[in-house]
């Protein structure tokens, strides 16, 4: 028996699990929860756009959640010892980014800066930037419009440069404090591996090339000259930064004696290159050209590949275009929603609609249920947290139409849920649009293994069979199987990234299907929403909308009788 380690930090928690290379089987989870901030997340009540974290949680919830499944494992199978376990797999959120000094070492988990937001993670949720962003765009446009046009036309505010550009501006004692910026992704396997020191750090592909505007073309991240037009700092923060980056069928390194002593792990297995969440989430769910991967958590990415001897269009508003980023051969194309399950958390947890018991997520749901499509007259726009994809404005903000002094909470809740599902809907029709044919949606997260009801509305919006990936932690298995592939066959692993997902992932035997019906009344919805999101969200729309509420209302009237 061989097995890999998948290890998965997303925005509240830090997720491991052993599994089975033979057929994927994960023999042992283990869930670490952030310690610091509000449910990991350091905020600043002063400022919504603020969102950080402390690194000293990733390092805890490393050691935590490997020692802890380690032990689990043995409990399940008295099989099983730490010794076949052939490699480590790792992703991240992202961007996120972190200022590191020389030897590679968080400013955050120094005495100097311990107390410091800005020397902290900057999670990908942080939104300070946004001016920044816009200004990064701008300057593309005049002077490096091929920067652009591979990420969707528009520099995002959840990006790389504009966090770092803004810490600049505002925190410059962090900023020349800092050697350099690395993502959260690289800094794992770089303090894995012992290759922390940022002259030999290896960078990851993904993230480079889908929020950094790195390209081989180019010459690997943004010229010096373009990055000292923002700012001379900027520029000289580009003599940091790599001109290679390494995709997940990489290995980073092998892991050191003393992670190895920490970990109860064999020493010197490999490491393989960390990726973004969604990323290793869309291997892990099967991806393979004609299939799109939502990846439903707190925000939802859409993942999609196509071989990379395609010649792909451009896609406006989507979060780029990158050779190699999730799967070798393949250009990888990222798009989602700023927020999915944050927006039910904010309705549940701030708004806190009939107290605990009638409030949860669970009543909530199970009310929700029993609505028919259409009945509640509700429509609401799903940019809580700004919209990544298609509008790429962070800027925005949520809205909600067709309240009574009869509406209900559990109305709301099923009108949330519905506008995240016509994001999702917007989202398979650019990329259609630009003529990248969906033929299968595969879904994963907790989102998409716990809610069902949520599954069905994606479905009836969407118009297209949902199906679910079998894994309940498919983010982690994908970082196991590219432990697997680095592993290599020699070692109990496999030789390729299509070998190891035929072995290792699978989807679930209940899918959900569209109810014609209901399709009918979304679409006649999806409709009203369109006119809703072009009229807010973008300067060329002429129409009225006088006529929204009124057909909210009709709609209401027809569905509940």
């Amino acid at each position: 028996m061989s097995y890999t380690i998948g290890l998965d930090y997303g925005s509240n928690s830090v997720r491991c699990i052993v599994v089975n290379v033979a057929d994927g089987t994960e023999l042992a989870t283990e869930v670490f929860n952030y310690p610091t901030g509000d449910m990991g997340i350091m905020l600043d009540g002063s400022d919504h756009n603020v969102a950080r974290q402390n690194p000293q949680d990733y390092i805890d919830g490393l050691e935590a959640t490997v020692k802890n499944t380690i032990a689990a494992a043995k409990k399940a199978d008295s099989n099983f010892d730490a010794s076949q376990i052939i490699g480590i797999g790792v992703d991240t959120t992202g961007s996120t980014p972190i200022p590191v000094d020389e030897q590679g070492r968080p400013l955050g988990l120094q005495d100097a800066f311990k107390d410091n937001l800005n020397a902290m993670s900057w999670l990908w949720k942080d939104h300070t930037g946004y001016a920044e962003a816009a200004e990064i765009t701008e300057l593309a446009q005049k002077y490096r419009p091929q920067y652009l046009a591979k990420c969707g036309g528009t520099y995002s505010s959840e990006w790389f440069f504009s966090k770092i550009l803004h810490c600049l501006r505002v925190d410059s004692a962090v900023f020349d404090a800092a050697y350099t910026w690395v993502e959260h992704a690289d800094y794992m396997t770089g303090l894995l591996t012992g290759t922390s020191d940022p002259r030999i750090i290896k960078r990851c592909r993904c993230a480079a090339g889908h929020k950094a505007m790195f390209s081989d073309t180019w010459g690997g991240y943004p010229d010096k000259e373009f990055l000292s037009m923002l700012d001379p700092k900027l520029g000289e923060l580009r003599d940091t930064l790599s001109d290679q980056t390494y995709a997940i069928d990489t290995a980073a390194g092998d892991l050191t004696s003393k992670w190895a002593s920490k970990l109860g792990l064999p020493g010197g297995i490999p490491v393989a290159m960390g990726a973004i969440d969604a990323h290793l989430g869309a291997v892990g769910a099967g991806i393979g050209s004609g299939t799109v991967v939502q990846i439903l958590g707190t925000s939802s990415c859409d993942m999609v590949v196509s071989p990379n001897t395609d010649d792909l269009p451009d896609v406006p508003g989507i979060c780029g275009i990158v050779d190699g980023s999730v799967l070798p051969g393949f250009f990888a194309l990222e798009a989602g929603q700023s927020a999915v399950g944050d927006i039910f958390n904010w309705f549940v947890n701030y708004i806190q609609p009939g107290g605990s018991k009638n409030g949860s997520h669970t009543a909530l749901t199970e009310r929700a249920a029993q609505l028919k499509p259409g009945e509640s007259g509700l429509l609401a726009l799903d940019w809580n947290n700004g919209n990544r994809t298609v509008l790429a404005d962070q800027r925005l903000t949520g809205l909600l139409l067709g309240q009574t002094l009869h509406t209900k909470p559990e109305e709301i809740y099923r009108s949330l849920i519905e506008a995240t599902a016509f994001g999702a809907l917007t989202i398979i029709n650019r990329f259609e649009e630009y003529g990248i044919n969906i033929e299968a949606v595969i879904n994963c997260g907790g989102i998409a293994e716990k809610n069902s009801v949520l599954m069905q509305i994606y479905a009836d919006v969407t118009g297209r069979e949902m199906k679910v990936s079998r894994s309940a932690q498919t983010c982690a298995l994908g970082s196991a199987i590219a432990a697997a592939v680095v592993a290599g066959k020699a070692n109990g692993g496999y030789g390729s990234f299509q070998e190891a997902q035929n072995a290792m992932t699978g989807v679930k035997d209940i899918t959900y299907k569209p109810i014609p019906e209901n399709h009918k009344v979304y679409a006649e919805l999806y409709g009203l929403y369109k006119q809703v999101h072009d009229a807010f969200g973008t300067d060329s729309y002429s129409g009225k909308l006088n006529h929204i509420m009124k057909d909210l209302l009709a709609i209401k009237e027809r569905c509940k009788g």
